[in-house]
């Protein structure tokens, strides 16, 4: 049962990476667009990434799991608390800084069902983040999503490490 718990976070931790990938190949491209263009082709990401998105949280799950499940004086374990701390780091970096600017993309947007509570587009965003410059929203956004995907790197090769470690 542990290896399976193993092999299911990995793929986990492996399936939120490939998200912020998907972000960070398309990000040159994206940089050529003009506003319109690139405010065009922000909302096609998010019916299919607020679906993927639910890998993040489960994937911080099964890594606590995995954590607690793991003797403290195996050296996998401090693996296992370093891939954790990067996931939730990652995670922080979406709700601190990435879903703002979500919000501001998505404020005219019609959205249905999970979509209108996930991204909760309330009117009482700050008027500094409504009349922002979009190429700071851009450029936020989009930087963002390095960094997530350096800290779902950097989780990744964790768990990795902790789950070919000999000790466990």
């Amino acid at each position: 049962m542990f290896q399976f718990l193993q092999v299911l976070t990995l793929v986990l931790v492996a399936t939120t990476l490939t998200f912020a990938l998907a972000h960070v190949a398309e990000w040159p491209g994206k940089l050529r667009l003009d506003k319109d263009a690139y405010l065009t082709v922000q909302t096609i990401y998010y019916p299919g990434f607020t679906i993927g998105g639910i890998s993040e949280p489960v994937s911080m799950l099964a890594l606590l799991v995995l954590t607690i499940s793991t003797p403290r004086e195996s050296p996998a374990f401090g693996w296992m608390l370093a891939a954790l701390a990067s996931m939730t780091a990652m995670h922080l970096i979406f709700w601190l800084v990435t879903q703002p600017v979500n919000k501001v993309w998505l404020r005219d947007q019609e959205m249905a069902g999970a979509g209108t509570i996930f991204f909760n587009r309330s009117q009482n965003m700050p008027h500094a983040a409504k009349a922002a410059d979009w190429t700071a929203l851009r450029d936020r956004w989009e930087y963002s999503h390095i960094a997530r995907a350096v800290f779902a790197m950097l989780g990744l090769i964790c768990l990795a490490i902790a789950i070919t470690s000999r000790a466990i």
